[in-house]
């Protein structure tokens, strides 16, 4: 075959810019630290290294709701650690307040406290996040959730929750979502009240010394199953002889008699202060059991009634606002006395109920900081795990680049030093 000149020119220059490229490519990679610089180098392996990082990202953003998350519930969390702080404050005043001896202007010392602890409570319950939205207002952000003055409570008024009853979450892992926030309803309205199962109450006509305690259940199994659930004690006295009627509230009848109301002087109890009144049928009575007792203390008058209905809910505002009120109302006489006695009694009781309460939502928060923990713990093993996998993948191994470098090197070299010799082998060098 003829080769003519200009065929080895361009066979040599095609030669040198291939080795230049070559030599050019290492370069490259050696300097962006990567074997892959664009998906023709490996088509496999840049698209796995598509997956992969698309992975990490995913997990990056995981880590940063996680990070969020933590950071929302902190905050929350600390508001509810005040709020237990005030909780634990106003019930030391509420037993300060149940010694009967303490005069008029100590009762409004404490009242006066209160009344500062009543909107501590309150700024903690309308408190807002680092975003700006309420951190008790469920879904409505952007809303205060409470309003209400003590006062207005005192008056027989509730709070007037504004919120609603929705937990703004947050996407921590592809299969979970915490809540990152409570609505104020679960943390400070829906209180059980009293015991948790029922309420006792006093009437307000009542004369005489009597005071009543919050009672307690002997046998959950019969008062969940019995019929009767408000209860009236009604006292009599006779002879210098205090007696007293259980009641069924709803039908009127009296429960020792099966029906009779009221039942006869001779069908009724004895009672005897501190004892406890058994809610539940004695010697030849009707069958009858609420699974439940009460104490009185004192002497009821002639007359005075007390009364016994199941739980319902009350917020901690109102708690707080009865008691002040309790406070604030006039005593001196035997009836006022003993209504005061069973208020500061209710008041303990409810206050216990609102930092259970209280407590509760801290250790679901508590729970779901650890769950984060545990996320952010498995996202570091993940998000390596992705690390190592793109630098198999992409990374580059240095000492065989440095290798094909001088590789390449020695070749355009041959193949430059080659040319020019050859590019001497014209004909007319020797004519």
């Amino acid at each position: 075959m003829r080769i003519s000149s200009g065929m080895i020119f361009d066979a040599g220059v095609s030669g040198i810019n291939r080795n230049t490229a070559s030599l050019l490519h290492v370069q490259q990679q050696i300097s962006a630290n990567r074997r892959i610089l664009t998906p023709s180098d490996d088509p496999v392996a840049a698209a796995r290294a598509l997956e992969v990082q698309q992975a990490s990202d995913v997990i990056a953003q995981f880590k940063q709701n996680q990070s969020a998350a933590t950071s929302a519930l902190g905050l929350e969390e600390g508001q509810l650690n005040s709020a237990t702080d005030i909780l634990a404050r106003v019930r030391e005043l509420t037993i300060q307040a149940g010694n009967t001896s303490l005069t008029t202007s100590q009762r409004q010392a404490i009242t006066i406290e209160l009344r500062a602890r009543f909107g501590d409570l309150l700024g903690i319950a309308n408190a807002t996040g680092g975003d700006g939205q309420s951190t008790f207002a469920g879904y409505m952000g952007s809303t205060t959730p409470f309003a209400g003055s003590v006062d207005n409570l005192i008056a027989g008024n509730e709070i007037v929750y504004q919120g609603d009853d929705g937990q703004r979450k947050l996407q921590v892992s592809p299969s979970r979502s915490i809540a990152i926030s409570d609505s104020g309803n679960d943390v400070f309205t829906r209180i059980r009240s009293g015991n948790g199962t029922f309420v006792t109450d006093y009437a307000s006509t009542n004369t005489g010394t009597g005071a009543i305690t919050v009672g307690s259940v002997t046998n959950p199994a019969a008062w969940n199953v019995s019929a009767v659930k408000n209860v009236a004690v009604n006292f009599s006295v006779t002879g210098g002889v205090t007696t007293y009627d259980l009641v069924d509230a709803v039908s009127g009848n009296s429960l020792l008699t099966g029906g009779v109301a009221p039942a006869p002087v001779a069908s009724q109890r004895v009672f005897q202060s501190g004892q406890p009144i058994v809610l539940a049928a004695q010697g030849a009575e009707p069958a009858f059991d609420l699974g439940a007792s009460l104490v009185v203390n004192g002497a009821p008058a002639s007359g005075d009634k007390f009364s016994v209905a199941p739980s319902s809910s009350q917020s901690v505002f109102k708690t707080l606002a009865n008691l002040i009120g309790a406070l604030e109302a006039s005593t001196g006489t035997p009836g006022a006395d003993a209504k005061y006695i069973s208020e500061i009694g209710f008041a303990v009781t409810n206050l216990d109920q609102a930092s259970s309460n209280i407590l509760r939502v801290r250790a679901q928060i508590g729970s779901s900081m650890n769950e984060i923990d545990s996320l952010e713990s498995l996202n570091d093993s993940l998000g390596l795990q992705y690390q190592q996998t793109l630098s198999n993948l992409q990374d580059l191994d240095y000492a065989k680049a440095i290798s094909d470098l001088t590789h390449q090197q020695t070749s355009l070299q041959a193949a430059q030093q080659s040319f020019v010799k050859i590019a001497q082998l014209s004909l007319f060098n020797f004519l």
